[in-house]
């Protein structure tokens, strides 16, 4: 493990993620999560939380930890999805599941509906297009789902337009956006 971070609210609070060293792997920062949970803070109790494209699981663990019932945490990287799995275990996380795929054969399987869903994909594969798609038409996301979508900060990634954007903000390099579902128009 070459670095650790900290989990900033809740029942976890101030426990440590042991984060692997990985090209392209970019853990949002505590002060973005720190904002993203403020503005979700009436809506994560109960919450089914899916954590596409995980990475170190910062953020689906840091909803775990504010009460959300349960968080689905998909990662094909072999170290990063073994540590996820090991910070889980360490920090008894209840409601955590570690899926060892990528993002776009995750959501080509039977769809469960999520009430938020963290979309972070690596920088350098451009993905976010594709998977807001997927997720939309695939049946992951429930009739009112938050969706928290992260990009480099120059870049506002497409997405369905049924997805309103409830806030926005940037940090460094980043920009990071929260949309709010509404019932597709027919």
């Amino acid at each position: 493990m070459s670095g650790r971070i900290r989990i900033i609210g809740g029942s976890l609070r101030n426990s440590r993620l042991d984060v692997p060293e990985l090209p392209g792997l970019r853990p949002t920062p505590e002060r973005v999560r720190e904002t993203l949970f403020n503005w979700l803070s009436p809506t994560i109790e109960g919450a089914r939380v899916l954590d596409l494209c995980a990475g170190t699981g910062a953020l689906g663990m840091e909803a775990l930890s504010r009460g959300a019932t349960s968080a689905c945490f998909v990662e094909p990287e072999v170290q990063a999805s073994r540590a996820l799995r090991g910070n889980l275990a360490r920090l008894k996380a209840a409601g955590g599941d570690v899926v060892a795929m990528d993002a776009q054969g995750f959501l080509r399987g039977a769809a469960r509906p999520f009430d938020l869903v963290f979309l972070d994909p690596p920088f350098a594969l451009d993905l976010w297009g594709a998977l807001a798609q997927g997720l939309e038409q695939g049946g992951w996301l429930a009739e009112s789902a938050w969706v928290y979508l992260e990009s480099p900060r120059e870049v506002a990634p497409t997405v369905p337009r049924n997805w309103l954007q409830h806030r926005e903000g940037r940090a460094g390099e980043v920009r990071f956006a929260l949309y709010r579902r509404a019932l597709p128009l027919s």
